[in-house]
């Protein structure tokens, strides 16, 4: 049985809206997993390295402030680089939201190390952070705020809309026959469900 997607209008229709609390939620914690594996990765090659090179050991968990020290700059490297360059990290390419100025325009570089500065009091004042963004309008934290950001959803539902017709039809020319549920959805009825 093959699930229709849901229309475009209520697809497209997120498309620049502010992202709710739960989608920056996931975005970040992506994030500070992909943060967190990069970092052991790199740790464990370093290991490795060190004991091929000098027949000993170097271990960053020996060493917890250099490791603390490097885990933060590896941090904030990671956030601030990404914003800045694309308004985006890993976590929110995945999620499908991006960085933006409050007016929607690109970020700034500066705003971006500005927002990555103050990320760490907004997960200090977690439960004040999201209340901020359940209630406000913009959907803004408290780092979006002195940075002047915002975070939107930039997935475009159009093009996964036409890339399914494309598979659609492609599947249509292997002889298969088209079933109801192959339909792509009538956008005037929105759940994409009607007779034929």
């Amino acid at each position: 049985m093959t699930i229709a997607p849901p229309s475009l209008e209520r697809t497209v229709g997120r498309q620049g809206n502010y992202a709710g609390v739960v989608t920056r939620l996931v975005a970040f914690l992506l994030d500070i997993l992909f943060i967190w594996a990069l970092y052991t990765l790199a740790a464990g090659g370093i290991s490795v390295f060190s004991q091929l090179l000098s027949g000993h050991t170097f271990n960053l968990d020996d060493h917890q402030l250099a490791g603390a020290i490097v885990l933060g700059v590896w941090g904030f490297v990671y956030f601030a680089y990404q914003w800045s360059l694309n308004g985006k990290t890993l976590g929110d390419a995945i999620l499908g939201i991006q960085v933006v100025q409050a007016s929607g325009a690109p970020v700034r570089p500066t705003q971006a190390v500005v927002r990555t500065l103050v990320l760490p009091f907004s997960i200090l004042f977690f439960f004040i952070g999201m209340i901020i963004i359940i209630v406000q309008r913009e959907r803004r934290a408290v780092h979006d705020l002195i940075a002047g950001t915002a975070v939107v959803y930039e997935w475009d539902a159009r093009a996964a809309h036409l890339r399914w017709l494309a598979r659609s039809k492609a599947v249509g020319r292997t002889g298969r026959q088209h079933t109801q549920e192959d339909k792509p959805p009538d956008p005037g009825r929105g759940s994409g469900s009607g007779e034929s």
